[in-house]
């Protein structure tokens, strides 16, 4: 099930996801804040993993 989320951006940032869509690397400007947040939480993951991997290397974790 979808969500329907509407946003408020500056001009100049509305007009870079626009451009991002119109060269062809986003289907829509949905598929644009999809990925931004796909990213976002591979991201988050990545350092959850490094920080629990540097808590077993002290033995703390």
């Amino acid at each position: 099930m979808r969500t329907i989320i509407n946003i408020s951006l500056p001009s100049q940032m509305s007009t870079i996801v626009t451009e991002a869509v119109k060269s062809g690397n986003y289907a829509s400007k949905s598929e644009f804040f999809r990925a931004l947040i796909r990213d976002w939480m591979e991201n988050r993951l990545v350092s959850e993993l490094k920080q629990s991997q540097n808590e077993l290397k002290m033995g703390t974790g």
